[in-house]
């Protein structure tokens, strides 16, 4: 029941904000609620302060004690719903596939069904000596995806 209605007033403080997005909410032992949320343009301060206040304004403390905590998704945080792909395309993105491959690569497309990375590698030449530079791309389907993090590049 208090999940329930954690959740309702989550999804009606995101109603005003359409870019902003829920990637996880978790209420643990003792009401501790969690809310981490991510953003097609990232994720202000501010957004936190008004979905914190959309939750905490409309929950009674008398009724049920509660701790709430709202962030925003980290940058190194794993990638878990489509959306966030989408919002990194031109990225390199590190994905481990379920077969236990791993790519790293450029995200340069993002649809419902998979991603698409692109790499330049040097191969050895098909005729002759020496090495070739070479175009790879590759069609990875989201239930292939073990884990991806955005690579931070300094």
């Amino acid at each position: 029941m208090f999940k329930q209605k954690v959740t309702e007033l989550v999804a009606k403080g995101l109603e005003e904000k359409p870019s902003i997005f829920l990637i996880d909410l978790s209420i643990s032992e003792g009401n501790k609620i969690n809310i981490t949320l991510d953003g097609d343009s990232g994720v202000t301060l501010q957004d936190c302060i008004d979905i914190s206040r959309a939750v905490e304004h409309n929950l009674d403390r008398e009724e049920e004690d509660f701790s709430l905590e709202v962030a925003s998704a980290g940058a190194t945080s794993p990638l878990i719903q489509k959306r966030q792909y989408t919002k990194n395309i031109g990225r390199i993105l590190h994905v481990k596939q379920n077969d236990n491959i791993e790519i790293e690569a450029e995200l340069t497309a993002a649809n419902d069904d998979f991603i698409v990375l692109e790499w330049e590698s040097r191969e050895p030449k098909k005729i002759g000596k020496g090495k070739e530079t070479v175009q790879n791309r590759v069609e990875v389907p989201y239930e292939n995806i073990k884990e991806a993090k955005v690579v931070i590049v300094f």
